[in-house]
């Protein structure tokens, strides 16, 4: 697994519009906040998402861009976005490797069974593309506020 101080490993993804993602393009301009959800339109993923579109504004007033990670693909993703009016941008792993990469491709159990899923992580990447948190096993309600209150203490805000 991640952990802070590590360089966020580099990825190119399409996104809810099927335009290619390079995480690489943020670096010397944004923070990232990078979270990985476990699938679309279910329960606690859209609270998430939600709170993260409520909250992008704040985000981007802090030089932020907010990036959901599942593994979904795009028409998923777009479907979801248009549902809920998501605004923040949706990236598609639906081979997995981000997933691996990050560390949030897990063994997790469920009314006693056991299979392989995502648990619900979120990075937080400076601008020189370091991680500065890596958050595994995060709750859907109130983790988007928590973050922007540590993109608040990076930032210095």
């Amino acid at each position: 697994m991640l952990a802070s101080g590590d360089k966020a490993p580099s990825f190119e993804l399409p996104d809810d519009e099927m335009h290619r993602y390079k995480l690489g393009q943020e670096r010397g301009q944004h923070n990232v906040v990078l979270y990985f959800y476990p699938k679309d339109d279910t329960p606690g993923c859209t609270i998430e998402a939600l709170d993260f579109t409520a909250m992008q504004d704040q985000f981007a007033a802090l030089d932020t861009v907010i990036l959901g990670i599942s593994r979904d693909d795009c028409i998923s993703h777009a479907a979801f976005r248009d549902k809920h009016g998501l605004t923040v941008r949706l990236l598609a792993d639906t081979d997995g490797k981000v997933c691996q990469k990050y560390g949030v491709w897990q063994e997790k159990e469920k009314n006693g069974v056991k299979k392989m899923g995502i648990v619900r992580s979120t990075f937080i990447i400076d601008k020189q593309g370091v991680i500065r948190e890596a958050m595994y096993s995060v709750g859907a309600k109130g983790h988007a506020a928590e973050v922007l209150e540590k993109i608040k203490a990076l930032a210095g805000a």
